[in-house]
């Protein structure tokens, strides 16, 4: 049984009132006898233990930075037409360069302070709860250890060093008290660590949690954990870890705020953590999801291992899903992911405009040897944006006699599960036997029927990924969906990361390299393809496997084409300090005002985007550094 947030939030107003010291300050409100009435009962703490939770980050979902910030999904300003319009693009901002320190793109500084002084609100009064039994109070607090751990965690992600909140201010504290100054990073990752470690002592989490009376998304033993390897695999990433570029951020006492020598033991901590989350991951029988697939109605082993792969992250309940979030907004699906919704069906062609896949997505993603396209020695890159006719054999990937570009034919399983482009075959919507003909997206020209249709034709593609193979086209311009809990955790991240640490703790050659490959190779092999040696060895021009430089860009690339829209891309090129390098490769997509092949698969220039220091983080709100000189401004900003 998975985790899904469902929880209402019930917020008690009086109780989240600020006084005016500023909305990101700790300090515990007058309303007294308003608490007392919150913890008075376990009816009543309940509702606050939701307070508590609704401050999760929106992993995946419109109100999610990474989502539209990076440069994996493109849309436009001015997209809309009708009542189907999307609405809500702050991120895209971000994306282009446009962040600012007087009013901060997708500021969470206020919100996620106010989430950590509820928390403290609530570990210092739950104990007055008269019935509350022992066992479920524990269980309570260490729920709200983690959460106070992740509030810290998305905190130090978006704004690096930060104040750390161990407990709220009095309101009769001493003004100096109040102006709190912002601590070493590597403080904050060590309390992330320390108030996990209490979460997860003995059995104050369960291993799993049911769907009964609103468990479902509640904190388990293997979330919490989960949560520690990432934490610990962030802060011994170059970005927190001998991090030179930061040394002139300093507190006005002088206090460096990141460390500049790089610490090898942090990786060695992110193997332990990471060890220790897959094996309470395994003892709560998480697995990698497989598509059932037996009986009168089998699939190919094509279309059954798309099922698998998409499924993985849109079927709520599935074995691989550590922890999702109910608390998201919808627009998610209906937006983010506009490929069938704003779609129409004619002559089996399903056709959409809205969000977009750069080139440089597509280009990511392997062949059908498991290696990257500049290094598969069978292909041919300069004839990439040849054009190819479809031929029966590639029926259940592209449309049998389909025109489109050499890019598109003999990759992996993952680019057809998850990337939509013109001519790819698009199973369900309906259509679930792979003996018929199946949809086929066409975007030419917008996919609309004329240039007028259209203000917004994207770049020729589409986040597949995110959108159920069941939602459903009932009409020829009528849609229905399936909404489904966004995970911000699957077994396959945490797989990876612990390969990342172990390449980065010892290399490939090490003591662990046996679990090294086995858990990279468990996330292949589960897309369909060899595992890395064995691909290496047969189909590329290089055994980089071998060192550690070679064996990390391996992890990174495969991060990156596992959890493609899932809003890691954003944060781990950020803590690799390879965000610089992969934001020099342009925003291309195909020539989508044209008809003509010929013309269509012309790789059309779309915004060239820059990276600087001051991009890594988000710059602290002006007027709160005015409110709190002790604070000192990102570096940049």
């Amino acid at each position: 049984m998975k985790k899904y947030i469902f929880i209402k939030v019930l917020i008690v107003a009086s109780v989240l009132g600020f006084n005016a010291c500023g909305d990101w300050l700790d300090v515990i409100p007058e309303g007294v006898p308003t608490i007392d009435m919150a913890f008075n009962s376990r009816s009543q703490a309940i509702k606050y233990l939701a307070t508590c939770y609704s401050y999760a980050p929106r992993t995946g979902s419109m109100d999610d930075p990474a989502m539209l910030g990076g440069d994996e999904i493109w849309t436009y300003f001015s997209v809309g037409y009708g009542d189907y319009r999307l609405s809500n693009i702050a991120g895209f901002y971000i994306a282009l360069g446009q962040q600012n320190s007087t009013d901060p793109v997708f500021d969470s500084w206020g919100s996620l302070y106010q989430g950590l002084r509820d928390c403290n609100i609530f570990l210092e009064n739950v104990n007055r709860v008269p019935d509350l039994p022992t066992r479920e109070r524990d269980q309570w607090i260490a729920e709200v250890k983690t959460l106070k751990a992740l509030y810290h965690f998305q905190l130090v992600k978006m704004y690096g060093p930060v104040p750390i909140i161990r407990e709220n201010i009095p309101v009769s504290a001493d003004v100096s008290s109040v102006k709190t100054v912002r601590e070493p990073v590597d403080d904050s990752f060590q309390y992330m660590a320390e108030l996990i470690d209490e979460a997860t002592a003995g059995n104050q989490l369960p291993l799993n949690v049911f769907d009964v009376a609103g468990e479902l998304g509640r904190i388990t033993k293997p979330i919490a954990l989960a949560l520690k390897a990432k934490m610990m695999v962030t802060a011994a990433s170059p970005l927190y870890n001998g991090n030179n570029d930061q040394t002139t951020l300093r507190n006005t006492d002088g206090t460096q705020l990141f460390n500049t020598t790089v610490d090898p033991a942090k990786w060695q901590r992110a193997v332990t953590a990471c060890k220790e989350a897959i094996e309470s991951c395994h003892e709560a029988n998480l697995e990698m999801y497989q598509f059932p697939n037996s009986g009168l109605n089998r699939l190919t082993d094509t279309i059954a291992t798309q099922m698998s792969l998409r499924n993985a992250y849109t079927l709520r309940y599935n074995s691989e899903i550590i922890w999702a979030t109910w608390n998201n907004n919808r627009s998610t699906v209906r937006h983010m992911a506009p490929s069938l919704n704003a779609a129409y069906a004619a002559n089996n062609q399903l056709r959409t405009v809205d969000c977009s896949v750069p080139l440089k997505i597509f280009n990511m993603f392997y062949t059908d040897k498991g290696v990257p396209l500049a290094e598969d020695q069978t292909r041919d890159i300069g004839k990439l944006y040849d054009l190819r006719t479809a031929k029966a054999e590639d029926k259940l990937y592209i449309k049998d006699g389909f025109v489109t570009a050499d890019l598109n034919f003999d990759r992996e399983p993952r680019y057809y599960a998850w990337l939509g482009f013109d001519g790819g075959i698009w199973y369900g919507a309906g259509r679930t036997d792979d003996k018929d003909d199946l949809y086929f997206t066409n975007l030419k020209n917008g996919g609309m029927d004329s240039p007028q249709q259209s203000i917004w034709r994207g770049l020729g593609s589409i986040p597949k990924k995110l959108i159920p193979y069941t939602n459903l086209l009932t009409g020829v311009s009528s849609y229905s969906h399936t909404s489904y809990p966004i995970p911000i955790m699957r077994l396959s991240d945490l797989y990876l990361l612990y390969a990342e640490a172990i390449n980065e703790a010892e290399g490939p050659n090490g003591a662990n390299s046996v679990e090294l490959f086995e858990y990279i190779d468990r996330v292949r092999i589960h897309a369909g393809l060899k595992g890395v040696k064995e691909s290496w060895d047969n189909y590329a021009n290089n055994t980089k496997y071998n060192t550690q430089a070679g064996m990390r860009e391996i992890i990174q690339q495969e991060r990156m084409i596992e959890l493609v829209f899932e809003g890691q891309r954003f944060w781990d090129i950020r803590r690799w300090k390879t965000a610089p390098n992969i934001y020099q490769t342009n925003i291309l997509g195909w020539n989508t005002m044209e008809y003509e092949d010929v013309l269509y698969y012309q790789p059309v220039f779309v915004y060239k985007q820059s990276f600087g220091i001051r991009d890594y983080f988000w710059p602290i709100k002006n007027s709160d550094i005015t409110q709190n000189p002790n604070l000192v401004q990102n570096i940049g900003w």
